[in-house]
């Protein structure tokens, strides 16, 4: 399966259908991640809250790397609950479409217009978060490229502190997460192509 934009709005439509969780699963190319994927879909058969973000030890999460190709630039954001510098992305709140997910919480976190997502996913990560107010957990993370348009800026809300645009090599060599610079890795070739 190649690269391409969702364009067809069926194929961003909500879905509580576990077997979505698992196709876009099992679509997702990328390295690295094998293990991640193969934990999660065990999950995904164990639990059928899979996409409740009460869900323990975890629960399904879609994120986006926001990519404007025009200034070969990702965006990250400094994260309010979590206070370091991340990716878009959010709970999944009953909806198995991660891709969808991946979007609706981009362009909520960014207020970037006319963002457009990439399948199949770009990465799959696990990774342990511990927010105020919370019990310790799992989000078990689903991550598409999405492009934004050329010069976009981000506007946010309470949800992030900061932004940032970072070239690859930029963002290779600062203090960010492994899973992060993995994605990017992925994710900067993939926008070149795809602009």
């Amino acid at each position: 399966m190649d690269f391409a934009v969702i364009d067809n709005p069926a194929e961003l439509a909500s879905s509580e259908d576990r077997d979505t969780a698992r196709r876009l699963l099992g679509a997702a190319r990328g390295s690295g991640f094998d293990d991640d994927r193969a934990r999660i879909l065990e999950l995904v058969d164990a639990h059928e809250d899979i996409a409740v973000r009460t869900c323990r030890p975890g629960h399904l999460t879609g994120s986006a790397f926001v990519v404007d190709p025009s200034r070969d630039a990702g965006l990250l954001l400094f994260h309010t609950k979590l206070q370091k510098w991340l990716q878009p992305g959010g709970h999944a709140d009953g909806d198995t479409n991660l891709a969808a997910v991946a979007l609706k919480e981009a362009t909520e976190e960014t207020g970037i217009e006319g963002l457009r997502v990439v399948g199949p996913a770009i990465d799959v990560d696990i990774h342990r978060v511990d927010p105020p107010a919370e019990d310790a957990h799992l989000h078990l993370d689903v991550r598409f490229l999405v492009l934004a348009p050329p010069g976009s800026e981000p506007v946010g809300n309470h949800e992030s502190q900061g932004f940032r645009w970072l070239d690859a090599d930029e963002l290779a060599a600062g203090d960010y997460e492994a899973g992060l610079k993995r994605m990017a890795a992925t994710a900067f070739p993939l926008a070149r192509q795809l602009a």
